[in-house]
Order: C-alpha cells, then sequence, then structure tokens
C-alpha cells in the first residue's frame, strides 16, 4: 500500500521481555496481547507530487485468551485486516507492541520471530489468491509441512492425508490444482495448510466472504469443530455481524481505525452502548419476513484515512452527536463490567 513508516528497528541482543497480562479466568498469559497498536502508511499521490500519512490504525489495544473466538468488525476500511496483518508481522507496526505467549514479536529479530510465527497462521479471505495456482494440493501442503520442520518424506505424506481429512476433504484431492476445487474446498486446503503448523492462534480474515451462503454456513461449523477439537483460538475478522454473533466470545468494533467497543458478544449484541454499534446491529437482516424493523441506515461515507476528523471520529455521521464530540477525542474506557467503550456519552 506504499511506504511503511517508523518501522522499529531489530535489536543485536534478545532482551528480556515482561509477560503478557494475565488471563483473569485461568491466570496464565494471555495467548495474543496487542498494545497501543499504530501503523501508519505513507502515499504517494502522483498527481499533486507528493507523499501523505495513511492512518490505518491509531492505539489499538485487544487481547485474546486460550481457546477463546475475538470477532474484529466494522466497515471496509476501518483497519481491522491491518490490525489481522500487524498481529502476525506480516507487516511491522509504527509503534506499539504485539506479545504472543508473553513474548513481544516487534522487538525479535527475523530468526527468532519465523519461529514464533509458526505458532501464529492466519487464512486469507479469497483462496483462489492465496494458493499457488502451479502448486497441486499435495504439493501445498508438503510445502508448509516442509517448512514446520517435519523432515521425513513418509511423515509429511501420512500428515498431508490426515490433514485433508481433518478439513472434509477426500485423498483422491491431493492432486489436484486450486482451478480443479470449489471455492469451498480451496478454503478447507487454506486452513489444511495454516493446520500443518499445528498453530494456537489462527487470524481469520473474512474466511467466508467469497463464498456461497450453504457453504460459508459449513466453513463456518468445520471451523467450530476444529477449535473444539485443537483447542485454537481464532481472532474472525468480519463485517458479516450475524456470523460473528454466533460463533464469537467477544466482539471488539473497529471505527476508521481505533476501537470503539468492546464485550462480550451476548451482552453487546443485546446492549450495544456505543451509537456506531447500534446502528451497526441494527442493520442486520432479520431472518423473518413477518418482521418489519425500520432501517437505521449510516449518513455519508466513511471518512478518509488520510484526514481523519477531529476529536470524536465518529462525529460526522453520529445520530447522538454532541458540541464536544468534534473537540474531544474519547478514550476507551470502562463503563460496565466486560465492558469497555470510547464515547463522549458515557464521561
Amino acid at each position: 500500500m506504499g511506504d511503511e513508516l517508523l518501522n522499529t528497528s531489530m535489536v543485536d541482543v534478545k532482551p528480556e521481555f515482561p509477560a503478557a497480562s494475565s488471563d483473569p479466568k485461568t491466570g496464565t498469559p494471555l495467548l495474543l496481547e496487542i498494545k497501543n497498536l499504530t501503523k501508519h502508511f505513507l502515499v504517494r499521490r502522483p498527481l499533486f507530487k507528493d507523499k501523505v500519512v495513511v492512518h490505518a490504525v491509531d492505539d489499538v489495544s485487544l487481547f485474546v485468551g486460550r481457546g477463546e473466538t475475538l470477532g474484529l468488525v466494522g466497515e471496509s476500511g476501518s483497519g481491522k485486516t491491518t490490525v489481522g496483518r500487524c498481529a502476525l508481522l506480516l507487516i511491522r507496526p509504527t509503534s506499539g507492541e504485539v506479545y504472543f505467549e508473553g513474548t513481544n514479536l516487534v522487538a525479535l529479530k527475523s530468526e527468532a520471530l519465523r519461529s514464533l510465527r509458526k505458532k501464529m497462521q492466519m487464512v486469507f479471505q479469497d483462496p483462489a489468491d492465496s494458493l499457488n495456482p502451479r502448486f497441486t494440493c499435495r504439493a501445498t501442503l508438503l510445502d508448509a509441512l516442509g517448512h514446520a520442520e517435519v523432515n521425513d518424506k513418509r511423515k509429511r505424506l501420512e500428515r498431508s492425508v490426515q490433514l485433508l481429512e481433518q478439513v472434509g476433504l477426500e485423498t483422491s484431492d491431493l492432486d489436484k490444482y486450486p482451478h480443479q476445487f470449489s471455492g469451498g474446498q480451496q478454503q478447507r486446503v487454506s486452513i489444511a495448510r495454516a493446520l500443518a503448523f499445528d498453530p494456537h492462534l489462527l487470524i481469520l480474515d473474512e474466511p467466508t466472504a467469497s463464498l456461497d451462503v450453504s457453504v460459508k454456513t459449513q466453513i463456518t461449523q468445520l471451523l467450530g469443530q476444529l477449535q473444539e477439537k485443537l483447542g485454537h483460538s481464532y481472532v474472525l475478522i468480519s463485517h458479516d455481524l450475524s456470523n460473528v454473533k454466533h460463533v464469537s466470545d467477544r466482539v471488539a468494533v473497529m471505527y476508521l481505525g481505533q476501537i470503539v467497543e468492546v464485550g462480550n458478544t451476548s451482552e453487546v449484541f443485546a446492549n450495544p452502548m456505543h451509537p456506531y454499534t447500534r446502528v451497526l446491529i441494527e442493520s442486520v437482516p432479520i431472518p423473518n419476513p413477518f418482521l418489519v424493523r425500520k432501517p437505521n441506515v449510516l449518513k455519508g461515507e466513511i471518512p478518509s484515512p488520510i484526514s481523519p476528523p477531529s476529536g470524536c471520529r465518529f462525529h460526522t455521521r453520529c445520530p447522538k452527536k454532541m458540541d464536544i464530540c468534534s473537540q474531544v477525542e474519547p478514550l476507551l474506557k470502562s463503563v460496565a463490567p466486560n465492558r469497555l467503550v470510547a464515547c463522549n456519552l458515557f464521561d
């Protein structure tokens, strides 16, 4: 997306990292903790012959517990995918810290980061783009297992067959190319490739967005079965709130690069506190033709991340805006048990 700003330099000697915060339920270090994450990009504007700063993510803090699914929702352009990629250090944050199992990934040198990243995998939105069209399913899985340091050829082949069975494919699918699979089957291959590393965390970036409705359900059920069996943690990036409602333990709502609300999924959907969260939830279609609900549609487009609005970034579209909202940026703070909201209504 352009030149990156202020990449954190590597250190020559591995320092002692502070442990991540503890899970209140188990007392063990959180699986993933993101602290004050910021990511800005420099983008060239050929017409104006200059560069501008894109505020993709600004001061985001999140955590994911072991065996938990965190839903990350918001409109397109809110910064959800950037947060996911920064969590895996696929792109380096401008500032902030990313702790995985107590280790700060941002401060690691490339070799140590590569080793630890095997426990964190990503499933991308479009499997057709994420799979090598020249690789058969066999070659894709064998390559992944090679990087996972399964060096015995026989064990790699046996593991490939096991992975296919785990995601609901047949051994006969090993020698098929991506174009010979349906969209749902391609996504199953992508999930199998991620599982080759026995990861503890999967970042799911709109994993069902490009699939038919019936196939979406199948992939969602598959991910749930795998989590129950293998104990993975998920970060589910999605704008499909109905799906997030049914599969996530907690949900974080993003708007224009910032978190505006975090809470237990059932509580957030039952009682959304931030005006943006309320509008998002009220815009979800009701699967009942006899129920009529007045649509609550946001006015206008999401502002440009090149020049975010002053004060609360949502005030230009907020149905409950006050004079203070254009002047004071609200902080994300606790307003109820297990509920964080960034809104001047709660000051």
